[in-house]
């Protein structure tokens, strides 16, 4: 039974093979650092535009570089890169999970040509990385909007917060 991880290359075979089962795709990207309900309440309205969802997934080292150290906080990631993948390729509305190492997604997006990708409505077409790819072949972009407000960091602030309130 496949675990639902992937590398690049897997999932491209698995597309060609068998597009009925996976399109129209739609891709997500994100470090993912300690899954909150907003971001299953994100991957489900990603899941709701198409036929299949796939998430690429930051490498750690990607985290580190994306997510720097701050005063008072641990370094990111939290969790390691296939803890996260385990995590996300275990829920309902995720059929596949790659890692990347890039800083964006610009190289998976073009080896995948998802039919539709997908960011939070916190990013803004000008200023996403990623569009001019996604616009080259075709695809759609989508923007889903924020319903629980909430970060990884701001979690663990609240934790280290409680902590020394001990």
């Amino acid at each position: 039974m496949n675990s639902g991880i992937f590398t690049l290359t897997e999932l491209r075979w698995q597309l060609d093979q068998a597009p009925d089962r996976w399109r129209p795709l739609v891709l997500t990207n994100g470090c993912f650092d300690l899954l909150h309900a907003g971001h299953v309440r994100y991957l489900q309205a990603a899941r709701d535009l198409g036929r299949s969802l796939v998430v690429g997934l930051n490498s750690d080292t990607s985290v580190q570089k994306i997510k720097p150290a701050t005063p008072g906080v641990p370094p990111r990631p939290i969790v390691p890169e296939q803890q996260r993948a385990e995590v996300l390729a275990a829920l309902r509305s995720v059929d596949g999970v790659v890692i990347f190492a890039e800083l964006t997604a610009t190289a998976l997006i073009a080896g995948l040509q998802p039919d539709i990708y997908v960011k939070g409505g916190d990013y803004r077409i000008e200023t996403l990385p990623e569009a001019a790819t996604v616009q080259a072949y075709g695809g759609q972009i989508q923007f889903i909007q924020i319903e629980v407000s909430s970060s990884t960091t701001a979690i663990v602030q609240k934790i280290l917060s409680a902590k020394s309130c001990i």
